[in-house]
């Protein structure tokens, strides 16, 4: 039996996918240069593991020369809240709206897999990978050339539909299937993501040095933040939607119909004492199949220990002096400069 793109995306839709374009693998030819630029400048900061498999990662048509289509979803997780919100409460802890509850590598590789399954069982041969953010591709040049959205200033993918909140998956597959129009930017003069961004990790329009982004010392630097750029994360304590939530284009964004994607109770603003409080038991359970856990109890509580020392609330230097004496090294010194910062206010 044919399959069409028409029928694809009636599917993908109906699985739950929010949007579905479809792309060739060979249709981003300046993604490899933009990687190693970005490389070579050591930009992607401890991420090591961007710098492998370059020759993967910049070019589709080598990960898997079969491959002829690229279907890509996008995944709608938008909140119903102002994820800003939060950071006008100091003693609470900012968590990204993303990770507020499961994990979206588990949701998305489901529905990737039920879908792929459904276009082998109704094309009647071919083959599939599938892939969420955990494999050598480049989802977001993908998606631009398949027309999911474009690439604003701020690098991350924005949609006229959908706004700058949702996830992308790729299915590649063997199927020859008709393709779809990139889409054109519509940042037009807009600076509002980079004008927003506290710590400029922004060197220019479209360009992203990790290592000044609070998403990136949060989640991936696995050692002590710079000392200049400690005040600036505020009560970030897990990723920063800072310049997502600006974007004009989220006037057009969703609530979640994943509930999933909800935030559960006991993580999304919640203060910072508490959360300081939390052994390795406690945290595992708090954040069992959320984003979180993988980065583990300790980083997670030197971004907190971070965030005690901007709160300006001399009531939480006992817990500051309780996170200086952790054992772990880095927990330990973010811990004794927040002990510093009440120390000082306090007088």
């Amino acid at each position: 039996m044919s399959l069409t793109r028409k029928d694809v995306r009636a599917e993908a839709l109906s699985v739950g996918f929010s949007d579905m374009r479809i792309c060739r693998p060979s249709d981003i030819p300046q993604a490899a240069d933009r990687l190693a630029e970005f490389v070579e400048t050591g930009r992607h900061g401890d991420m090591g593991w961007m710098a492998e498999r370059m020759g993967w990662r910049g070019d589709p048509t080598a990960l898997w020369p079969e491959a002829k289509s690229v279907i890509m979803l996008a995944e709608n997780y938008g909140p119903d809240f102002d994820p800003l919100a939060v950071l006008e409460q100091p003693d609470r802890g900012g968590i990204s709206v993303y990770a507020l509850n499961r994990d979206y590598h588990d949701i998305v590789k489901k529905r990737l897999k039920k879908l792929g399954r459904w276009m082998l069982d109704r094309a009647g041969s071919g083959e599939i990978k599938v892939f969420v953010d955990t494999a050598p591709v480049m989802e977001k040049p993908l998606a631009a050339a398949s027309g999911l959205g474009w690439q604003g200033k701020h690098t991350n993918l924005v949609s006229r539909d959908l706004g700058s909140w949702f996830f992308l998956g790729a299915i590649f597959t063997t199927l020859d299937l008709e393709v779809d129009a990139a889409e054109v930017d519509h940042c037009g003069s807009c600076r509002a993501c980079l004008d927003v961004c506290p710590t400029d990790a922004f060197p220019s329009a479209y360009q992203l040095d990790a290592r000044r982004c609070i998403s990136y010392l949060t989640i991936e630097h696995k050692g002590p933040v710079p000392l200049e750029l400690r005040e600036k994360l505020g009560n970030r304590i897990y990723g920063c939607d800072d310049c997502l939530a600006v974007c004009p284009w989220n006037k057009f964004a969703a609530k979640a119909a994943e509930i999933g994607y909800h935030p559960r109770d006991g993580i999304k603003d919640q203060p910072l004492a508490e959360l300081a409080a939390l052994d390795d038991a406690a945290f595992r359970a708090l954040f069992s199949k959320s984003p979180v856990k993988r980065i583990g109890r300790d980083r997670f509580l030197r971004n907190v220990a971070y965030a005690i020392g901007n709160s300006r609330d001399v009531a939480l230097l006992p817990v500051a002096e309780k996170l200086s004496a952790e054992p772990d090294a880095v927990l330990a010194d973010a811990g004794r400069w927040a002990v510093l910062r009440l120390r000082h206010l306090k007088g």
